[in-house]
């Protein structure tokens, strides 16, 4: 295998263009082509490990860990190397292949900073967010976007460089904002539980959509898409296991199915009460719920269960009618990134089996496309 010879700025220049200028310098193999890649000392730890993944069709992609970013335009037979350096990826939103941000460490036990970059991730600007600690974000163009706290939720019409917060309920622990008007706010309820509530007016004013009665509270996350509707919610979690209650509303929030109702022997009992049409999530036993997804008509939820040694993910493809986890592979943690409701990409993220994994069936059925050596060079 020869060496680079490109320097990372040509490489991200390729993959502004699509890649379309080199040959493949890495083929998705194991031994020498993660050598190829990751070489040096990782970011904040002795070895390297992905942390987020990113594709924006079905050939185009990135994956990026502690001290790295790498790129592919064959949707995983090759990869090549965008940015080596000190951030430490925590999140990936690019809107085009040129233009994106991130959320990014420059220290293990440090905050997140808001870095963007217009030249495909080769190089990034940090962008000062001062006492706004944020978690999440999401832009909607080149100048619109959302971002979140653990607590509070913020809007930037000026791609970042400045935040104004919006107004939500009392207590709330998650919030997702579809467009400026449009969001929803997840809250917990001392003695109760959660309290799911919807905006029109951009927080002006906010109403109670769904209550979900739980005797543990530990957080949720919403997941929006025109009227479907997803929102999860965390029971408890002991011995390696998460109890979690998924719902899924197709009005709006006007009425509310409950898809997954995960008891488990660690963790006690879901959220909710009632039985979801399954009581286990993906990659069980005791498994718990990674990022989700609403794509091309489908939902699909990824899973990892450390103490089962498996990763994978289900998915409905009816708002939540019917719902279907399928077999995992063997893993420790996972985030996925999927196209469409076939296309789609799994990174296990853990320092045990870091690799790449890739599907054409919707997560049927997983092919290896790289692997991070087990020790870094």
């Amino acid at each position: 295998m020869k060496k680079f010879k490109f320097k990372h700025g040509v490489l991200a220049a390729a993959l502004v263009i699509g890649f379309a200028t080199i040959s493949p310098l890495v083929q998705a193999e194991e031994g020498t082509a993660g050598k190829e890649l990751f070489k040096g000392t990782p970011a904040g730890a002795s070895e390297y490990r992905f942390s987020e993944i990113q594709f924006l069709n079905n050939t185009t992609g990135r994956a990026a860990g502690n001290g790295f970013l790498i790129g592919t335009s064959d949707a995983g037979a090759s990869w090549q190397s965008i940015y080596k350096g000190t951030w430490q990826f925590t999140q990936l939103d690019f809107i085009s292949n040129t233009t994106g941000w991130a959320l990014a460490k420059s220290s293990v036990t440090g905050p997140n900073a808001l870095i963007h970059t217009t030249d495909g991730g080769s190089t990034f600007t940090k962008y000062p967010t001062g006492a706004i600690a944020l978690e999440r974000i999401h832009f909607t163009d080149a100048a619109n976007g959302f971002g979140y706290t653990k607590a509070f939720a913020y809007k930037t019409s000026n791609s970042g460089k400045s935040w104004t917060k919006i107004s939500t309920p009392a207590n709330t622990r998650y919030a997702e904002f579809e467009d400026a008007k449009h969001g929803w706010a997840l809250v917990v309820v001392p003695g109760y539980g959660y309290k799911l509530y919807r905006t029109i007016d951009g927080g002006a004013k906010w109403a109670v959509k769904l209550n979900v009665k739980s005797d543990e509270v530990s957080g949720g996350e919403i997941f929006t898409k025109g009227n479907e509707i997803w929102a999860e919610f965390y029971g408890g979690a002991g011995m390696s296991q998460q109890s979690y209650s998924l719902y899924a509303s197709s009005d709006s929030g006007a009425s509310w199915r409950k898809v997954i109702s995960q008891d488990t022997a660690g963790g006690g009992p879901a959220p909710g009460g009632a039985v979801g049409i399954v009581t286990e999530g993906p990659a069980s036993p005791g498994g718990h719920p990674s990022n989700f997804q609403l794509v091309d008509g489908a939902a699909i939820l990824a899973g990892y269960s450390p103490a089962g040694e498996a990763i994978g993910v289900g998915r409905s493809l009816d708002a939540g009618k019917t719902w279907t986890n399928f077999k995992p592979i063997k893993g420790y943690e996972s985030v996925i990134s999927f196209t469409s409701k076939n296309s789609g990409w799994m990174a296990d993220t853990s320092l045990t089996s870091p690799s790449v994994y890739k599907t054409t069936d919707g997560g049927k059925t997983w092919s290896k496309t790289i692997s991070i050596p087990a020790k870094a060079e």
